[in-house]
């Protein structure tokens, strides 16, 4: 079993207190190996923790004193110290089955994680799923989870997974709503398979044996042109308009029966469909925000400027994953942290560019236009890297970019979203810096868009010898006024 690496020391921590350096590899800690970043939470908050160290191969003891719950201030390599647990399904719609070759080895595991699920909002199937793990779960409350259901008929979801646990698998999920944990589902919606009556038969399956789930997420596959699955294809408008359909029958009944709506739909069946997305309020906390679900409707309610409707007790409005609440664990995959890259070249200053995918494209175009960001570009970014029905931001690749704002003038200011970076990475690979034109990184937010695209319109008009804040501030005030 490999052990968690010091990969950062917080300044003045107590763990810096203690002498840790960044290349400890820690052996255990008082006493026990710790198979994973949730297990060093546990065992690092304890008010005195000896830990057993590797520095260059001289085992040593450091011991760190500090307040119970207090955190060491270290950073490990990983969340996941022992193996993790890959995923023995083979479903038709897995889209990592479909990657190129050639990309970062990462982009090819297959977790079936329930850890990864709690760290990181990964969906599991709990076909791998144990008594040991439900002891575990439910011991140390590890909740939320997120389960992948995709049906509820056992010999449908079987068939789905390809795996023959498929059928019986979804009985930990009962037991961990039994148990108070809270669990968010989602069901891949794949044409011919488990849309139409199966879909609605899911949901009434939901209904009867999994009342307290809370909520379910409705979303289309992705197939991209390496697919090779000649069953497998994109959703036709009719279909969009048929999921969309029952999802708005569904929701009065589990709002009836439940007390909340229990079932959405993903963004892109509302685009795909040509309908227009819910009311805020139906999105009930936006719950599954990180899931494609209520994405647009949020993102708006941001750029004009709207507070969002809060779940009742005031929990977040979102949620993908908890990382950054257990001490210790890495950002890890699409959820790393985004980082603006440091690019040498200098921010255009011309009109602005919004470079995005064409979903994306889809949803701002009305937003620019009703808040009178009319000046502002907008380029639907075609990824040919990935094909078929592949339109979303955040899978925008180096190479299409590339292509794309090599054909553009130089003389504009190219904003970039975030979501399509990890770790300042593209998902081939690429960085926003070795583009041919240069960008500005934004955060994938309505408010962070409005912000940059007010920045750049107080850099055009400022009066000689305004500063940039000033002009900033007095464009927001002429905006107010209607100037």
């Amino acid at each position: 079993m490999p052990f968690p690496q010091v990969v950062g020391v917080a300044t003045s921590s107590a763990g810096e207190a203690a002498g840790l350096v960044v290349g400890d590899e820690i052996r255990s800690m008082n006493g026990r190996a710790p198979r994973d970043v949730i297990e060093y939470r546990f065992l690092a908050d304890e008010a005195v923790v000896e830990l057993e160290v590797d520095r260059g191969g001289l085992v040593t003891t450091i011991v760190v004193e500090k307040a119970a719950g207090e955190p060491l201030g270290v950073e490990v390599s990983s969340p996941v110290f022992d193996r993790v647990r890959t995923c023995d399904n083979h479903c038709e719609f897995c889209f990592i089955y479909q990657l190129p070759k050639g990309m970062r080895k990462s982009l090819y595991v297959k977790d079936d994680d329930y850890r990864l699920s709690f760290l990181y909002g990964n969906f599991t199937t709990l076909t791998r799923f144990t008594e040991l793990d439900l002891e575990r779960v439910v011991s140390e409350r590890l909740s939320p989870l997120n389960v992948s259901i995709h049906a509820t008929d056992p010999v449908l979801r079987s068939r789905m997974l390809r795996n023959r646990r498929g059928a019986t698998s979804l009985r930990w999920l009962r037991q961990l709503l039994e148990h108070g944990i809270e669990v968010h589902g989602q069901v891949v919606v794949c044409p011919g398979l488990n849309d139409g009556v199966a879909f609605e038969e899911t949901l009434a399956g939901v209904l009867e044996d999994f009342p307290g789930l809370a909520s379910v997420a409705a979303v289309p596959l992705g197939v991209s042109r390496f697919s090779k699955e000649g069953t497998m294809r994109a959703h036709t408008r009719a279909e969009a308009e048929a999921v969309c359909a029952t999802v708005a029958e569904w929701q009065p009944r589990f709002l009836s029966a439940l007390g909340h709506r229990m079932v959405q739909a993903a963004d892109e069946y509302y685009l795909l469909a040509g309908l227009p997305f819910p009311e805020a309020a139906v999105y009930e906390g936006f719950s599954q925000h990180e899931n494609g679900i209520g994405m647009a409707r949020s993102f708006e309610a941001a750029f004009r400027g709207r507070a969002l409707t809060r779940l009742p007790g005031g929990a977040t409005t979102t949620h993908g994953g908890f990382f950054k609440s257990v001490d210790g664990a890495p950002a890890s995959g699409y959820r790393a942290e985004r980082g603006a890259p440091s690019t040498p070249k200098a921010p255009g200053a011309g009109r602005a560019t919004i470079l995005t995918g064409e979903y994306g494209a889809q949803v701002l175009r009305p937003l620019l236009a009703s808040e009178g960001f009319t000046e502002v570009e907008l380029v639907a970014v075609e990824n040919r890297f990935f094909g078929g029905n592949i339109g979303v931001a955040g899978l925008m690749t180096g190479e299409d970019l590339e292509r794309t704002v090599s054909e553009l003038p130089p003389d504009r200011r190219y904003l970039l979203p975030d979501v399509c970076l990890s770790e300042g990475r593209f998902v081939d690979g690429g960085r926003p810096e070795d583009l041919p034109r240069p960008v500005e990184v934004v955060e994938t937010d309505g408010a962070a868009l409005r912000r940059a695209l007010t920045v750049g319109r107080a850099r055009r008009r400022r009066p000689l010898g305004l500063t940039l804040s000033e002009a900033s501030a007095a464009d927001s005030v002429g905006e107010r006024v209607g100037a």
